[in-house]
């Protein structure tokens, strides 16, 4: 792997792309089992693993449940380790005293220098090809937009609607519609985003790490472009140019093409694996495709979390924005949906939360589901059974102790 790979945090292989026989493509050879990519998921997972490990209720071979407070477990992940982020912070705006933090900021600055702190570190912790969910409140979002935008490239503003049936749909059925003197605010916000690169125009990793990996190779984008046969019907430059510019990424045929061209020149030794450098984005016409999303929230129910998302548009984030086996990080587990739904899905995941109670909650919906199989079907290699919460006895215990 070259320097200049690393600086950039494409270095996917703990080791090193030769150590694990790397090809340009990142493919591994046939007498291997386990790709690069995954190899490097679960290095990462241990890594993480091994850097929270006395704040760890839960761990199974793709979960982690810790208790604390999120922004110093944030601080001891190491960089570069995380995939996806997909988290729903305190809004402060809705002062709601059921929600740990909901009313801890005397005034907006507070609020939005804390998570000016978190923003930081979800950059550090962040993949460059890496994704962001935020769930906000209306009222803060564009406050959080402009603070969020230092660090990441904040590529959609998504209006979470909820058409709930009528006896499910809070204070919209109840109130006195006369009484407003404003829009009434049915929906909240999701803050999508990309970790953002200096040097270009929309401040793509990508794009930077392409022209870096040119240049090194001796070759103009032009050059490039012939040998991958990625022309544009405008400039010169071809999609080479729009790729160096941020506008767009090459798809996996052209990433292979140009990996082997870049590696010809005799200048470059190895190429990254197309999982590590290229944002994914999985999305047809079958799916809620555009920047409104209309998902029902959850119905009430005993013991619920007051700001519990709805299973359906979670799983619409992670398989968008995700590859099988990466790491999902949510740094306010609340109920665990989040880690279920990245469970489910085949993906790793990271839940924290500070309240020991809710900690217990996720740490029990995880055992449930694995125990009953009703939502994960465990890996092959899950061959012993996830371990007790020995701070709790049990997680249920936490959660219903025995007479109530």
């Amino acid at each position: 792997m070259t320097k200049m790979n690393k600086q950039l945090s494409y270095d996917v292989l703990a080791a090193g792309a030769s150590a694990h026989h790397v090809h340009h493509s990142g493919l591994v050879r046939e007498t291997e089992t386990v790709s690069p990519v995954m190899m490097s998921r679960q290095h990462d997972f241990d890594n993480i693993i091994a850097a929270i490990e006395p704040y760890i209720v839960l761990s199974a071979s793709r979960v982690l449940v810790a208790e604390g407070d999120s922004l110093a477990l944030l601080r001891r992940l190491p960089g570069h380790s995380v995939s996806l982020i997909l988290t729903d912070p305190p809004y402060h705006a809705t002062k709601k005293k059921n929600i740990y933090g909901d009313t801890a900021f005397a005034e907006d600055k507070h609020y939005l220098d804390w998570m000016a702190n978190y923003a930081s570190e979800w950059h550090r912790v962040l993949r460059p090809n890496g994704s962001l969910f935020c769930f906000c409140d209306s009222s803060m979002a564009g406050r959080l937009e402009v603070l969020f935008s230092k660090a990441f490239n904040i590529l959609s503003h998504i209006v979470w609607t909820k058409p709930n049936d009528p006896g499910f749909d809070g204070w919209k059925g109840k109130m006195k519609k006369e009484a407003l003197r404003q829009w009434y605010p049915h929906s909240e916000r999701i803050l999508f985003a990309e970790p953002a690169a200096e040097g270009n125009l929309n401040r793509s990793p990508f794009a930077q790490f392409l022209r870096q990996a040119r240049q090194q190779a001796g070759l103009s984008m032009h050059q490039l472009t012939a040998k991958i046969g990625a022309y544009g019907k405008v400039n010169h430059g071809g999609a080479v140019s729009n790729w160096e510019d941020g506008r767009n990424t090459p798809s996996r045929e052209q990433y292979d093409k140009m990996c082997e061209a870049l590696i010809a020149t005799g200048k470059l030794d190895a190429m990254p694996p197309y999982e590590d450098v290229i944002r994914v984005f999985n999305m047809d016409a079958s799916k809620e495709f555009t920047d409104v999303w209309t998902f029902p929230s959850v119905r009430p129910y005993k013991c619920k979390h007051p700001a519990e998302k709805p299973a359906a548009l979670l799983e619409h984030a992670i398989g968008a924005t995700t590859y099988p086996g990466d790491i999902v990080l949510d740094c306010f587990g609340g109920s665990g949906s989040t880690a279920l739904a990245a469970l489910k899905l085949k993906r790793r995941t990271v839940s924290i939360d500070i309240d020991p109670i809710w900690a217990a909650q996720i740490a029990a919906r995880v055992e449930e589901s694995y125990a009953t199989k009703a939502i994960i079907e465990p890996d092959a290699h899950d061959d012993e059974p996830l371990p007790r919460l020995a701070k709790y006895k049990s997680a249920q215990m936490a959660l219903f102790p025995v007479g109530n």
